[in-house]
């Protein structure tokens, strides 16, 4: 690893080789890497850049790398740059990924102002890569004007993309009634703007239907204090014949605009600096279960509430109550 200055001084120049390297050192779990990795952070601290963070979650198959690669190329086309990071679900066997983003984003991929990175979620929850956050300060340092976060892709429990974005979008397949059944209330409380994708040919009629009901279902939710009128709202695009992206970022503008009249964006931006302090705290403590003389006493606990001799919660509360003791 180059000396960890300079190699901030290159991400904040744009060096696309710097900025992979810099993700990437983020990512390890290494003692010594991690170390690096908060020097790295406190250096870029000095870049004062701030990005469009725009978080994307939906159903495997809605069309989620097709409509970053038509937005993002959208985008690019109005001299913007642009940063996606996706993050591709771990194997709980293998702990491999695919990482395949960047074949599904050909054409973006070739964009000199556009950067793909895939990560793997390894075993954090919440559709996000434990890094995420700290991936995107790296791209925000680097000069990027818009960084998509799109998420595995469960569709449901992915509500801690909003601990990282400024706009969240939810994609939707055209589908018939039940399909407002599969999407859980958790994640259309978060969501900014319902995209209803694949709004051409025999589906555009169904595309229609579908907005229409969730136009409806977004009128029962409780109103948010940092939306203005009309907002959150459902949309009909077509990622694959590009129609309704000028609509999309005339929205996302127009939200922004308001948000950040209203104080609501740097109001966000400090309450997701805390909650990822908190979440930084309880990733360490729960990393502390992998010492292995920990590890020997949950065995040995374990083996006592297979055989009965101990409920599960007493024999959790043991280690808890032996690890997180308050020092006297």
């Amino acid at each position: 690893m180059e000396n960890i200055a300079e190699l901030a001084k290159s991400v904040m120049n744009a060096d696309r080789r710097a900025l992979s390297q810099a993700i990437t050192l983020i990512e390890s779990s290494r003692d010594d890497h991690r170390i690096q990795a908060m020097e790295l952070m406190n250096h870029l601290r000095s870049s004062d850049r701030k990005a469009i963070r725009v978080g994307l979650s939906g159903t495997p198959g809605v069309g989620k790398s097709t409509f970053i690669e038509s937005f993002g190329t959208y985008l690019t086309g109005m001299g913007l740059r642009v940063a996606v990071l996706a993050v591709d679900p771990s194997s709980i066997r293998s702990g491999g990924s695919i990482l395949g983003d960047k074949t599904r984003m050909e054409r973006l991929a070739r964009e000199p102002n556009a950067y793909i990175r895939p990560s793997p979620s390894q075993t954090h929850l919440g559709g996000v890569a434990r890094r995420s956050r700290e991936a995107v300060a790296i791209c925000e340092a680097a000069g990027f004007d818009i960084i998509f976060i799109e998420t595995v892709g469960v569709g449901q429990s992915e509500t801690i993309v909003s601990e990282i974005s400024d706009i969240f979008l939810l994609l939707i397949a055209p589908a018939g009634g039940d399909e407002l059944q599969g999407v859980k209330r958790g994640i259309m409380e978060i969501a900014d703007l319902i995209l209803v994708n694949k709004a051409d040919g025999d589906l555009k009629a169904a595309a229609s239907r579908t907005c229409s009901d969730y136009s409806s279902s977004l009128m029962l939710l409780r109103k948010r204090v940092h939306d203005p009128k009309g907002f959150p709202l459902a949309m009909t695009i077509s990622a694959l014949e590009e129609d309704g992206l000028a609509d999309v970022w005339d929205k996302i503008e127009q939200l922004l605009d308001w948000r950040k009249a209203e104080g609501w964006f740097d109001n966000n931006r400090t309450a997701q600096s805390r909650f990822w302090f908190k979440e930084e705290i309880r990733q360490g403590l729960l990393s502390m279960l992998d010492d292995e003389k920990v590890k020997e006493e949950m065995s040995a606990l374990m083996n006592m509430v297979d055989n009965g001799e101990i409920y599960s919660s007493a024999a959790a509360q043991k280690i808890l109550k032996k690890y997180t003791a308050k020092p006297t």
